[in-house]
């Protein structure tokens, strides 16, 4: 058995330590409680283990594939992993984060749109978390704001949920089992013919794409695709090239960002770390400048009025004559 095949022990928690309470999420592979794990508040994902032989042995693979890549990977904008477990469940342990999904946030606070810098601000937190994840040779494949927890003021995002990420030297084709066509790049569903027992290939830029419509959300508070199904939707995107539609009045470079995201060639679309500079590089624009602080003031002791340094120095391109010619006359004097 390899080592992708196993966990190491330093990974694993003790299943005596874990008490699971009430349901906070659920999903395709899962369901996630909150508890406690000794005296520390923590997530529990408890992973389906199948009912099916075959099924089973797959859903194994994919619960230590997600466990030892939660674990090589730590950034301020990834939940924090603490540990797992095989037996008697397949459980992962991550810290409780005691905000809400992006999802739920954004619901909540239809039709009201994010603050502008907030928006930007969750969006860099996102591009850094995926940015993270890429240099260390992981693919998410399912970023979506489902899967992107608040923290507790609300004001910081953290990436979750790795059942679907690949490293990149192991792509295969998605399923529909995932139901995120609405974010998934065309390239992972598009019915290109392959020959038989051919393989999908994909690069990181399927996160791109999805980083994109996520952008898209964050800016508008929509739902991308409006008005069609899951399947409508990949269909629309895939082969008819639609994307969602921009906001009026947005600003060029803004619109620039996103559009360059989830355009059709993934060869084409930025890297994060070109999208981490392209935003900081907007918001600088949204931001002025903190004021510089005045010089301290002086007594004017002649008349008695406190007046600065700044104000009686002299100004223009011959500032610096006059100040000489001023220091000779008082000499003189």
């Amino acid at each position: 058995m390899s080592s992708d095949d196993t966990i190491e022990e330093s990974l694993l928690v003790d299943p005596k330590l874990l008490f699971i309470g009430s349901k906070i999420g659920e999903g395709a592979h899962g369901k996630v409680y909150q508890g406690r794990y000794g005296r520390q508040i923590v997530a529990i994902k408890v992973v389906n283990r199948g009912s099916k032989p075959d099924q089973q042995s797959s859903l194994e693979s994919r619960f230590v594939r997600e466990v030892n890549m939660m674990s090589r990977v730590q950034h301020h904008n990834l939940v924090k992993f603490i540990g797992a477990c095989k037996d008697p469940l397949m459980v992962i342990v991550t810290e409780l984060l005691p905000g809400m999904s992006l999802r739920k946030y954004l619901t909540s606070i239809r039709p009201q749109l994010l603050h502008l810098p907030l928006a930007l601000s969750f969006a860099l937190d996102i591009a850094r978390a995926l940015h993270c994840l890429h240099a260390n040779g992981i693919i998410h494949r399912d970023l979506k704001p489902d899967n992107l927890l608040l923290t507790e003021n609300h004001k910081s995002v953290k990436l979750a949920d790795f059942g679907l990420a690949r490293e990149e030297s192991v792509t295969e084709m998605m399923t529909a089992e995932t139901g995120t066509y609405r974010w998934m790049a065309p390239e992972l569903y598009s019915t290109v013919t392959l020959r038989q027992g051919e393989k999908k290939h994909y690069n990181n830029k399927v996160d791109v794409y999805s980083f994109g419509i996520v952008l898209w959300e964050l800016l508008t508070n929509r739902m991308p695709f409006e008005g069609m199904s899951n399947l409508q939707a990949a269909y629309a995107a895939a082969f008819k090239q639609e994307r969602p539609v921009m906001p009026e009045g947005i600003s060029p470079s803004l619109a620039f960002i996103v559009q360059s995201c989830w355009v059709e060639d993934p060869n084409m679309r930025p890297s994060f770390s070109q999208i981490i500079r392209l935003l900081n590089e907007f918001l600088l624009t949204l931001t002025p400048p903190p004021p510089q602080p005045l010089p301290e003031t002086a007594t004017n002791r002649t008349n008695g009025r406190a007046i600065t340094e700044f104000s009686i120095r002299p100004k223009g391109k011959f500032a610096f004559i006059r100040q000489l010619f001023a220091a000779k006359r008082n000499i003189n004097s």
